[in-house]
């Protein structure tokens, strides 16, 4: 009761006065500046308001995006205590070729950007196609795109269970080493240790937790194709393979490509499945968890920046490349 009455007397104030002075000055910046644009000429008031209403969101773009990635690029030319050191960072993080932790950062960083991205793609585009076709559509979409309702660290508490490992013999409360023994009398494995696995065993999770968004996007895609075109393909004799190969991926595509593009950013800023499961431990660290790692356990603020900024470089074409497609889909509509 203590504790609720401290903080009703301390921080209900503040509450009450964001709840209500937020609206007030939202409310008074559109009338404010609406009326002060009515006082322009006429061909100035076209001009005017668009910047008007979008000032707000460049606002927070500049403070909470721009500011912070030009601070991040100063503090990757800096070394521990401040100082300028040039691209001494960079060349750290990117010693010993191809031995070198951030190599073997960037080598993960490949398998997730091929494995995961291909993976969920394909997983997408089948379950879409499939699921399209039966009376049971939606329970059966619900289903696989219930991960998706679940946190990405949550996913990785959920898969560390699955890939829990006992001695030979003993019995297996993992599920993975669970089937693994019963079905296929082998030995069990350490899925987050063995190095030969233990990238693919995380990837393997973040595509079960990511595939139902690629079907719901994909699906809504396909639904969008005119169903003229389908009954005219059967009526002229073409089988379902051909068409799909002929007519339902080709209008796909462009959609496709998006969610393609949007997972493959997702790829690159992978971080939650593989500080969960793993930590980064036995060759299984990415740049995202080096830049964590670099500022949290060696305090090098320097180095972390350094693999923040070579992260923004892989992202940056990817996400322009993704933003004309989207424009071309929305231009086709």
């Amino acid at each position: 009761m203590d504790i609720l009455i401290t903080f009703l007397t301390g921080y209900l104030p503040w509450i009450i006065g964001v709840l209500i002075g937020v609206p007030a000055l939202l409310a008074a910046y559109i009338i404010g500046f609406e009326f002060v644009i009515r006082l322009l000429p006429q061909e100035r008031q076209g001009w005017v308001r668009p910047w008007v209403w979008v000032g707000p969101a460049l606002a927070f773009v500049a403070v909470f995006l721009v500011y912070p990635t030009i601070g991040t690029v100063i503090v990757s030319l800096e070394d521990k205590q401040g100082n300028f050191a040039g691209l001494l960072n960079f060349q750290h993080v990117l010693a010993d070729f191809p031995t070198g932790d951030g190599w073997i950062s960037i080598r993960d960083n490949l398998y997730w950007l091929i494995l995961y991205t291909g993976f969920v793609l394909l997983f997408g585009v089948l379950l879409a196609v499939l699921t399209d076709r039966v009376p049971y559509e939606t329970p059966v979409k619900s289903l696989i795109f219930m991960p998706m309702a679940i946190s990405f660290v949550a996913l990785g508490v959920i898969w560390t269970f699955m890939y829990s490992y006992q001695p030979p013999g003993a019995p297996q409360t993992g599920t993975m080493n669970s089937l693994l023994t019963t079905l296929f009398h082998a030995q069990p494995i350490t899925w987050l240790q063995d190095k030969r696995v233990n990238n693919f065993a995380l990837i393997l999770a973040a595509i079960w937790g990511q595939t139902g968004f690629a079907m719901v996007i994909l699906s809504a895609a396909l639904k969008g194709i005119p169903g003229e075109l389908l009954e005219a393909a059967r009526v002229d004799g073409a089988g379902e393979i051909t068409i799909f190969r002929r007519v339902i991926f080709p209008l796909m595509m462009p959609t496709i490509t998006v969610v393609g593009t949007t997972l493959v950013i997702f790829s690159l800023k992978a971080f939650d499945v593989v500080y969960v499961m793993t930590q980064g431990n036995y060759e299984t660290n990415v740049l995202a968890n080096k830049a964590y790692l670099e500022l949290f356990t060696a305090f090098n603020k320097g180095r972390s920046g350094a693999v923040a900024v070579i992260l923004l470089l892989a992202v940056i074409p990817v996400l322009i490349f993704n933003m004309r497609q989207f424009r071309t889909v929305e231009a086709r509509r």
